[in-house]
């Protein structure tokens, strides 16, 4: 089965720039019709999906984060990361990368999720 797990740092001050790093294993980032997400939840918050990145490399992003999100990846790492800038106290959340079918976060394998602060 694919393996998601992220990695990046758990508190980020106001103003800079999150960068997280989802590293797959068990299977192809490059693997056709799969979609590659990004998503998030904070406390007493429902999913949200954040963005992806599809098998060819083309992006997609929630209308409410494009202008401040960017989705990178390494192919040769089958990694794909996070950029969120300029970041706010609301931002704190459990973030989390998963697979799915479509841009949603209805995805059928998920990372583990990694607590994000953001805090001076």
């Amino acid at each position: 089965q694919v393996q998601l797990q992220e990695s990046g740092p758990g508190l980020v001050k106001p103003s800079q720039t999150l960068s997280l790093t989802c590293t797959v294993s068990g299977g192809s980032i490059t693997t056709i019709y799969y979609y590659w997400s990004w998503i998030r939840q904070s406390p007493g918050k429902g999913l949200e999906w954040m963005g992806a990145i599809d098998s060819s490399g083309s992006t997609y992003y929630s209308p409410s984060l494009k202008r401040r999100m960017f989705i990178s990846w390494d192919t040769s790492k089958n990694q794909f990361s996070l950029h969120l800038s300029s970041v706010t106290p609301k931002d704190t959340a459990v973030y989390f990368c998963a697979r799915g079918n479509d841009l949603s976060f209805e995805a059928d394998k998920w990372g583990q999720g990694t607590q994000v602060t953001v805090s001076s």
